[in-house]
């Protein structure tokens, strides 16, 4: 993906299971990307349709971020990720990158 393309910064917690106390995340990791923020419907990990509030499209090599991982927006509002999906058009002239989608 284009470096100019990536006009944004996300923060995100990648989720690591849960616990007694609730959700364990990893350790934060500042990403840049491009983000759109538009309400769509979205398939999430589990097959199910949910509501997809903004999706944002990163390099290949950004961390790892499961579903449920948690994201920081640059306003500051937090939410989770629905589904990661991996763009990837091997020697094609594409731009590849991961788009993933968010609460």
């Amino acid at each position: 993906m284009p470096d100019f393309l990536l006009q944004h910064e996300v923060t995100i917690e990648p989720y690591l299971g849960s616990s007694a106390y609730g959700p364990r995340y990893g350790p934060a990791v500042t990403v840049a990307c491009l983000l759109e923020q538009q309400t769509r419907a979205v398939v999430g990990a589990d097959g199910s349709d949910v509501t997809s509030s903004a999706t944002f499209r990163a390099p290949l090599d950004m961390p790892d971020c499961p579903p449920e991982s948690r994201v920081t927006l640059p306003t500051g509002d937090t939410t989770r990720v629905i589904a990661r999906l991996r763009h990837d058009g091997g020697n094609l002239p594409t731009p590849q990158c991961w788009e993933v989608q968010l609460r």
